[in-house]
């Protein structure tokens, strides 16, 4: 496929496949089908059973007969491409070396070892070559006609160039007819180490090489006292990651003031409930049902963070493991996921910054392939990705030339530092300046873009070569595939390989659902998966840029580590963010939650994913179970004792009537159930036989026997708007619907599945972003956040009784989970707590009856153990006391406005069936420096805030009039309700500055919608008095008329 070479739009539902060609002129492409030598130029032949001559196993590199046997007898006896040495072929003469390996012609029947593992693959491989055509070419061994708008006349690649190696079979026992091995494959085991097939499970040889794999030795033996490089063998053996415990002088100290606080709730609740207040009832049943309420709450949150943990990686044994000198990298391929949305709202100067930043990674070329997920299907960011493909020509060697940090444009010569530090090259003072001056060229004519943009033209976009664009009609479009950057016509300004670059817009049309962001990730998915198929991903919103160019390495000492690796679905990063006022006035560096929360959940079964800065197995997206452990043998007695043991054995033994025939019949009952599995996949993973191979490959790898041609073409097919129906898509595949908040439903399935995540934060952050700093921005997407989190609670998936007879998630994780889903209902009982204050103050009664000095104990403690409990916290965590208090204050403002609000529409939802428009939220940035954080816009989220303060604050003046008017008796029960109120008022202070805005003036509308609910709810309780029990007057038998 060609770089550049054409926009692929078409829709698989009205057979429609076109390719729209820019102003570009076609590259010349390199031969990739296989046919001809590479050394020669002759053609590669047969072997004597009549198969496509392969010399490497490995790779593939299309080789001749002649030139592998004269290299095998003359030259280095090594493969050109990969440097692995050549195995003797059927037919080929022996040379010296060939004794130190096993004979390929006897070794098959050499044991007589029944390989599972094999024998299902190729079950697999029959089933499906045979069985998922889905009407769109033949079924048999011949091979499937592409459309001439594709091919031009012959399987000539049309767009982007993938390593998808030989377009034949290399394998002595494989058809052209079949699926094959990969040509690249998966890096868990070393090059020069003696290889039985593929991975193989049951047999001597396969659990020596794991065990050497786990030990980090799988090579060739040498001679350790020889050996110089012993020592870097010795360090590249060690583990790649390790927990590291929170000290025990900090955390033991934590846990005992944490079962102290416990016990002391318990004997507080309880005094509360026996002494109730009987001339103010209402006001005390309420105050008890919300304090109850918070002791729940406060449990669902605490004991999750029980187990906190550290963790550390070492990138330098990642190196020697994985990158050893004169061999090939063994890293294994990502593919990264941008999304992007509505181009106004998501600027294409960010996601260029992000894409640029992505391209520029310290990680393998060639391992590296960029999504850019266009789901408004917008003409202004396929002209934005394409002029960010030619920047990135000149700024990703300059990147890598000079080793810079962070590589994202925009944040780089913005950075208020000594950019000189470090930096010993002559020439680099001379080649940043030269290369700012090109990024400022760079924005301008992206800037010229959005310009153009803002006005559609009335019969719409129109491309460069004349051609309407294809998705005018956002609602009704083709999908469309545009690779920018590839193997071919992928190289920067000095020639070397550049990353590739793919844009992707999937097709929508009237009457379907397409799911919001979570339809655009699972079509991103199995685009990759026809295209490039990596077996990680890493998926980052538009606004969130690569701050760490070693990030995905860090997340590699995780995901490769062959002790823990083979387990982890996830490896997910803490978002950190650009842009936010030093104070964070509402909480949005959201602290707390990813240093303190996150940390005790990695201690557990993992953190929970956050919608961003996470790299996922994508075997774990695709449902499938984790590899389960070794299980212990049962203990079988010598014969001198009957046990129970060899009772049961001889009764296996007896019921398949000899132990012969079992074993047989086992494999044969084994082959039908796997076969009859094998059938249900196109309706698990879809009617497209490219994809449902690719995800059979554990180790990821396309199917060689794809031309570029047809991957495009089943690339278009997986992005059609009705290819996710009658599958499970959604429900069990990938990311899950039926709820905005779709990353907490996915991470959720996969934890329920046995898989667990890891926590990785290194020093220097790995990703960061933009966060709303306006008030009424930042409450939209708490609204967003709170109304997923209630929909999850309302759905089949609500944590609490959710797989729970799977066993595979555990109790404390469970608990974070169904805290995260609840916690918007804690809005109900923290309004009504909040307005308790002004209630108490107007009708001078309170909700606790006069307490005595034992019981002032209860309150003394319980208050001395909230302070401890967050001043532990704070110690071990390392996060400042301002940051917890900014939490804390917006805990309350966020509760009781968009917490209350999507309660309630959730409920709607659920009741109602009423459904509500998920809002991106805006990346955009003010010219001036915090300028968003004082401006106002309108939003009925203001409203119940508002009304709060307001009466509390005409709360605390009628309450200090009525206080002075009744004399100094009268100060003493007082106090406690100002304390109350001055409690609300506190946590409210940064919403009130968020109203006044800089001017200090708070906006008209805001100030008569709350007055006059305050006005209204005021008189209509002392009119009421619902709370406060009535008395009766006085008792004229006794003390008469004038008493």
């Amino acid at each position: 496929m060609e770089a550049s070479a054409g926009l692929v739009a078409g829709s698989h539902n009205r057979n429609e496949l076109v390719v729209i060609h820019g102003h570009e002129e076609p590259k010349p492409l390199k031969n990739l089908d296989g046919q001809v030598c590479e050394i020669c130029g002759d053609d590669i032949g047969l072997t004597v059973d009549g198969d496509l001559f392969v010399a490497c196993n490995e790779c593939g590199f299309p080789v001749c007969r002649p030139c592998y046997e004269y290299e095998r007898r003359e030259g280095t006896q090594q493969c050109p491409q990969c440097k692995t040495r050549y195995k003797r072929l059927k037919g080929s003469p022996r040379v010296e070396g060939d004794e130190d390996e096993e004979d390929v012609d006897d070794i098959e029947h050499e044991f007589n070892i029944d390989d599972e593992q094999n024998k299902h693959r190729n079950l697999a491989e029959s089933m499906l070559h045979g069985k998922m055509s889905y009407g769109r070419g033949p079924e048999d061994d011949e091979s499937p006609q592409i459309p001439p708008v594709i091919t031009g006349g012959r399987s000539r690649p049309v767009s982007g160039e993938f390593p998808i190696g030989g377009a034949l079979a290399y394998g002595e026992h494989m058809s052209n007819s079949s699926f094959h091995k990969r040509v690249h494959p998966y890096p868990m085991s070393e090059p020069e180490s003696a290889r039985w097939d593929e991975k193989k499970e049951g047999g001597w040889k396969e659990r020596m090489d794991d065990w050497k794999m786990q030990q980090g030795n799988l090579g060739p033996e040498t001679d350790d006292a020889n050996d110089p490089d012993m020592a870097m063998l010795d360090e590249a053996r060690q583990p790649l990651s390790r927990k590291v415990p929170i000290a025990s002088s900090k955390i033991n100290p934590y846990r005992m003031v944490v079962v102290a606080r416990l016990v002391i709730l318990a004997f507080f609740l309880r005094y509360r409930i026996l002494n109730p207040v009987h001339d103010a009832i209402g006001l005390w049943l309420t105050s008890v049902i919300c304090e109850v309420w918070f002791a729940f709450s406060w449990i669902l949150d605490q004991f999750p963070k029980w187990f906190p943990i550290d963790r550390e990686t070492y990138l330098d044994r990642l190196s020697l493991r994985y990158e050893r000198e004169g061999e090939p990298n063994m890293l294994a391929p990502v593919d990264i996921f941008v999304s992007t949305v509505d181009p106004m709202k998501e600027p294409p100067l960010v996601t260029a910054n992000t894409v640029l930043s992505i391209l520029a990674m310290d990680y393998p070329v060639d391992k590296i392939s960029c999504y850019i997920s266009d789901d408004g299907s917008s003409m202004l960011t396929f002209e934005a990705s394409s002029e960010t493909a030619e920047f990135a020509r000149k700024w990703v060697p300059f990147c890598k030339k000079f080793a810079i940090e962070p590589r994202a444009p925009e944040m780089y010569f913005t950075l208020k530092v000594d950019y000189l530090k470090d930096k010993v090259q002559p020439t680099f003072v001379k080649e940043r300046r030269a290369m700012k001056r090109e990024y400022e060229e760079f924005k301008v004519r992206i800037n010229a873009l959005v310009a153009k943009a803002q006005k559609v033209p009335p019969e719409g976009w129109i491309m460069q070569d004349g051609t309407p664009w294809p998705g005018n009609n956002t609602k009704d479009h083709p999908g469309m595939i545009q690779v920018f950057l590839g193997q071919s016509g992928g190289h920067d300004t000095e020639g070397n390989e550049l990353p590739r670059l793919v844009y992707v817009s999937r097709e929508k049309r009237p009457g379907f659902l397409h799911h919001k962001k979570a339809g655009a990730m699972n079509a991103l998915v199995r685009v990759s998966g026809v295209l490039t198929n990596a077996p990680f991903m890493l998926n980052l919103d538009c606004d969130h840029y690569v701050n760490n160019s070693k990030a995905v390495r860090e997340a590699m000492c995780f995901l490769m580590d062959p002790q823990i690796g083979r387990k982890v679905c996830y490896v997910q990063f803490p978002q950190r963010f650009d842009g936010i006022d030093r104070h964070d006035r509402y909480a949005n560096r959201n602290t707390v939650f990813f240093d303190i929360n996150m940390k005790g959940l990695d201690g557990i079964q993992g953190p929970v994913y956050v919608g961003t800065g996470c790299v996922f197995r994508r075997q774990a997206l695709y449902g499938y179970e984790p590899p389960k452990g070794p299980k212990r043998p049962k203990m079988v007695s010598c014969d001198c004792c009957p046990c129970f043991g060899r009772r049961r054995k001889d009764r296996k033994y007896s019921k398949n009537g000899g132990n012969e025939n079992g074993p047989s019949l086992e494999a044969t009952d084994d082959d039908k159930e796997l076969l009859m599995s094998q059938m249900n996949f196109e309706k698990k993973f879809g009617q497209s036989a490219i994809f449902v191979t690719s995800t059979l490959m554990e180790e990821g790898g396309v199917p060689p026997s794809s031309s570029p041609a047809a991957l495009l073409k089943e690339a278009i097919h997986v992005i059609s708007c009705g290819y996710e129906d009658k599958t499970e898509w959604g429900s069990e595949l990938g990311w899950i619907y039926g709820s905005i908040t779709e990353d907490i439903l996915t991470g959720f399935k996969m934890h329920c599945r046995g898989w667990r995540s890891i926590y990785c934060m290194p020093e220097l952050a790995a990703f960061k972003g933009s966060a709303p700093i306006n008030l009424s921005d930042r409450l939209n997407q708490v609204l967003r956040w709170a109304l997923g989190s209630v929909e999850i609670f309302f759905s089949r998936h609500c944590p609490a009784w959710y797989d729970f007879k799977g066993g595979n998630l555990r109790w404390l994780e469970r608990f974070a989970y169904v805290n995260t889903t609840i916690y918007p209902f804690t809005a109900l009982p923290l309004l009504a707590y909040c307005t308790l204050p002004a209630i108490c103050l107007l009708t001078d009664k309170f909700i606790m009856p006069p307490i005595s000095t034992f019981a002032s104990l209860f309150f003394i403690s319980l208050f001395l153990s909230i302070f401890a409990t967050g001043i532990l916290e704070l110690r071990w965590s390392g996060v400042s006391i301002e940051e917890w208090w900014r939490n804390e204050q917006f805990w309350v403002i966020g509760g009781i406005s968009a917490h209350l609000f999507a309660v309630v529409q959730g409920l709607l939802k659920v009741l109602a069936g009423i459904d509500t428009n998920f809002t991106v939220t805006s990346k955009a940035t003010d010219d001036e420096e915090f300028g968003e954080l004082y401006a106002f816009k309108w939003t009925t989220l203001l409203i119940p805030p508002t009304t709060v303060l307001i009466i509390n604050l005409v709360g605390v003046v009628a309450g200090i009039s009525d206080a002075i008017n009744n004399g100094y008796q009268s100060w003493g029960p007082l106090f406690g309700k100002l304390f109350f109120s001055f409690w609300v008022i506190v946590h409210l202070y940064p919403f009130l500055k968020g109203l006044m805005g800089r001017q200090n003036r708070t906006p008209t509308i805001v100030v008569i919608w709350s007055v006059l609910l305050a006005s209204i709810f005021s008189l209509l309780w002392v009119r009421i008095d619902p709370f406060v029990l009535k008395t009766k007057g006085p008792d004229t038998t006794r003390c008469g008329i004038n008493c």
